[in-house]
Parts: C-alpha cells; sequence; structure tokens
C-alpha cells in the first residue's frame, strides 16, 4: 500500500465547464472530510484518483478512456492504490466499464456525485452544498445553473446522460455566488445545459433575466458573462438585461448548429432560418457592440453541398466574433443514430476546415477593426514576457486573449485595467497599458 500521499485525493477532470463545477463540489467535500485534494496532477503522490469523465462526443469518451487506462496502468504499478471514475461517460456506460476495465474500483454517474463523496468520506455534508474548492484562477468561476436539458435535438445525448432539465434554485445559486466572490472571484461565467431555460420547472416561468439582476447586486462581482444559451423561444428579459446592466458582458455563448432549415428540422433544433436571423438582428441592435459566439455542426445526415454552402454564406455574412465548428458523429440512443451516416468522414473534415479558414479571415478582420481602441481587460495570468488578459469579449479557455509586454506594467491576475490595441493576429491582440 502507498505510505506517502495516502491522505491525498488527485481529482482530474475532463470535459466541459459544467464539470468543472461537479468537480469543484467534490473536493470540497473531500477536503472538509480531512483529505489534502489537488487536480489534474500529473505526480503519483495521491494515493487515490478520481477521474471526472466527459461521454459527450466520440473525441471525448476517447479521451476519457485513455486516461482511465493510464491511471489503471498507474495502479497496477503500485503508484496509487485507489481509482474511482464518475462524469458523464461513467453515467452512460457504468456497466460495460466495470465488465471491461474492472481495475477501477468503483464507477459514479454524473447526476448525483453523492455516491464518491460518500464512498471515500463515509457522510456526504448536505450544508456544504454550495461550497466550492476552486480550480480555476482565482478571479473567476464557472457558476452553474441547472442540470439536463428538456429540448432533445436529434443529435445529442445530454438528456440521455444528464437526464431532464432541473433549474437549481435561485437562493441557492445566490448563496454560491456570494461565497465564491467572497473567497475573490471577480467574474462569474453562468453556466448549464440551456440558460435560458432557467427556472420554467421551479417557477413556472423563465427567470434568467431575474437571475441575472440580482447576481450583478452582489458586492464585489464586476463581470457576469452568460454561456450555453439556446436560440428557440430567447427570452426578450435576457436581452434588455444584457443591454442595461453595466456588469452584464455584452457577451453571449448562442450555439446555433445550421441554417439550412432542412437541416434544422432535421436536427430538431424547434428554429427556422429566418428565426435564427431575426435573433441574431435584434441582439446586435438592442446591444450594440454585443460579442455573439456560436458553434456549428456539419456533416449532420443529409447535409448536401447545397446545404453546406448556405452555412458558409451564413457564416460570411453574420461575421461572428468567435466561431467553433465540429463534424457530426452518430451517439447511440439518439435520433439521429437511426438514419444513414451518409457524408463521409473525409466532407465532414473538409467543411470544418473550410468554415475555420473562413472565420479566421472574419476574426482578423474584426481584431483590425480593434487597433487603436481601449478595452477594458481582466488580467488572468503572466506567461513569458506578456500578461494575458482578457476584454469583457472574451470568455477563458475558449476565446481569445490580449497580451501586454510585462516590461510595460506590473499587474497581477485579477487585477482590471484599460489597453490601447496596438496590433493583432488572426485570434489575439496586443496591447499596451493606458
Amino acid at each position: 500500500m502507498k505510505i506517502n500521499g495516502k491522505n491525498k485525493i488527485n481529482v482530474v477532470t475532463l470535459g466541459c465547464s459544467k464539470n468543472v463545477v461537479d468537480s469543484e463540489h467534490v473536493m470540497a467535500q473531500l477536503e472538509a472530510a480531512g483529505y489534502e485534494v489537488v487536480f489534474d496532477s500529473n505526480d503519483t503522490d495521491a494515493a487515490t484518483v478520481v477521474i471526472n469523465t466527459c461521454g459527450f462526443i466520440g473525441d471525448a469518451k476517447e479521451e476519457s478512456i485513455n486516461t482511465i487506462l493510464e491511471f489503471v496502468k498507474a495502479k497496477a504499478e503500485g503508484l496509487i492504490d485507489r481509482l474511482f471514475v464518475i462524469g458523464c461517460l461513467s453515467e452512460r456506460y457504468a456497466d460495460q466499464l466495470r465488465k471491461e476495465i474492472p481495475e477501477v474500483d468503483d464507477y459514479f454517474g454524473a447526476r448525483d456525485f453523492t455516491g464518491v463523496v460518500e464512498r471515500l468520506t463515509g457522510k456526504f455534508r448536505p450544508e456544504l452544498a454550495t461550497t466550492r474548492k476552486l480550480t480555476t484562477p482565482l478571479h473567476y468561476a464557472y457558476l452553474k445553473i441547472s442540470e439536463g436539458c428538456n429540448w432533445r435535438c436529434a443529435y445529442c445525448a445530454i438528456p440521455i446522460i444528464r437526464g431532464p432539465h432541473v433549474s437549481v434554485s435561485i437562493e441557492q445559486v445566490l448563496e454560491e455566488a456570494e461565497k465564491l466572490v467572497a473567497g475573490g472571484v471577480k467574474e462569474l461565467i453562468v453556466v448549464g445545459q440551456d440558460t435560458t431555460y432557467y427556472g420554467v420547472d421551479l417557477y413556472g416561468r423563465r427567470c434568467l433575466a431575474d437571475l441575472l439582476r440580482r447576481l450583478a447586486a452582489i458586492p464585489g462581482v464586476e463581470w457576469i458573462r452568460l454561456h450555453y444559451t439556446y436560440p428557440t423561444g430567447f427570452p426578450d428579459d435576457v436581452i434588455d438585461v444584457l443591454r442595461d446592466e453595466p456588469k452584464v458582458c455584452r457577451y453571449i455563448d448562442i450555439p446555433l448548429q445550421h441554417i439550412a432549415d432542412s437541416q434544422l428540422k432535421a436536427m430538431r433544433r424547434g428554429i427556422t432560418q429566418s428565426g435564427t436571423e431575426e435573433l441574431i438582428a435584434r441582439l446586435r441592435r438592442e446591444v450594440p457592440g454585443i460579442a455573439i459566439r456560436t458553434t456549428l455542426l456539419v456533416g449532420f445526415p443529409g447535409e448536401s453541398e447545397a446545404d453546406f454552402e448556405e452555412l458558409m454564406e451564413f457564416v460570411r455574412k453574420q461575421k461572428f466574433d468567435r466561431l467553433g465548428v465540429f463534424p457530426y458523429s452518430p451517439e447511440e440512443g439518439t435520433p439521429s443514430a437511426d438514419m444513414e451516416d451518409d457524408v463521409p468522414d473525409d466532407v465532414k473534415h473538409e467543411r470544418v476546415d473550410r468554415i475555420m479558414e473562413l472565420q479566421c479571415g472574419i476574426s482578423y478582420d474584426n481584431n483590425m477593426a480593434r487597433v487603436g481602441k481601449m478595452l477594458r481587460v481582466i488580467v488572468d495570468r503572466l506567461e513569458g514576457d506578456y500578461y494575458v488578459a482578457r476584454s469583457e469579449f472574451d470568455s477563458p479557455e475558449v476565446d481569445q486573449e490580449i497580451l501586454i509586454p510585462a516590461a510595460n506594467a506590473v499587474l497581477k491576475p485579477g487585477d482590471f485595467c484599460n489597453v490601447r490595441v496596438t496590433s493583432c493576429e488572426e485570434y489575439d491582440l496586443y496591447g499596451e497599458p493606458v
């Protein structure tokens, strides 16, 4: 048995920001029970490892499996004593995983993390429900306001994995946010499978706008950023908050997936091309200067070259500030898994490349338009000769950054400052403090 580090637990998190929040809740419970907790550690000093997995798409599943196998090997070599797996992959494939990788001590799902806490500590503490051990830099944190999703898009396994939409009560969200801010957090990044649906199950109506206003009223909050909004039935009052509340960033993450009506219908998105374009126009009209981030899905069954060209023209016309593209892969149990996967893989990847090449030019043009302008930024870290910062138009880890020469300023993570943009690349800006 491992002697050194037997009271240390390494929590390894894969996947999205929602998983990050889950891991941080687990870590707080473990630390309260007397464990020393580290995260995403490559050292072998911890006797116990907990892997929080992703099971959303094929590449994520592969990464999760490979990570499990790496730690199985470490266990076989006596470098760790115990190995537990939680999260989306385990939620969906626990029985299969138990048969194929029995070296793992136990598997727990994604919908409720009390199981792994009870196994490791003997007791889950409800009084710590709003307590977290942050794994992000201390000046920003993800704030998960709901779990699951009711939309059931044809390609998406999230409702299968995470279940139907369940909102966290406003009181609990505010309590968690207040604790985060008391600990030094200045930027709250609101996440959920669909944040615009928040409150329907608890209060009989969409309450995201109310929640954003109450979060903005917390003393010490500087920025509130909104992620994972669904375009269908987008609440008008959320647009009002984006326009009127200074602490809510003029930024929105709104996955659109496609624009061709035939594809939107096949994907079961619940919105049309005209509805999508009207929403984008309304956002830009009501919230001048808003940065819109979106993700697209290409190669869905039945996507013709004409459908794809329509999507290309849409991207060319809209000039999104931030954009990502994924090739379709069938997920078992979803409606699209029963459709013929009739777009060859090489065509899917070619379409991804074509859109990203187009977006690269758009991003460069957008950045060039900011040269000479002044931006308020938050500093994330010092890296080499530069402070790495972000404006309100950029979310951490997924968007571009603003590089400030360290020789020209004395800054620290979490500082806000004004910079004048001096030059740019396709996906980064350079600036000088003002």
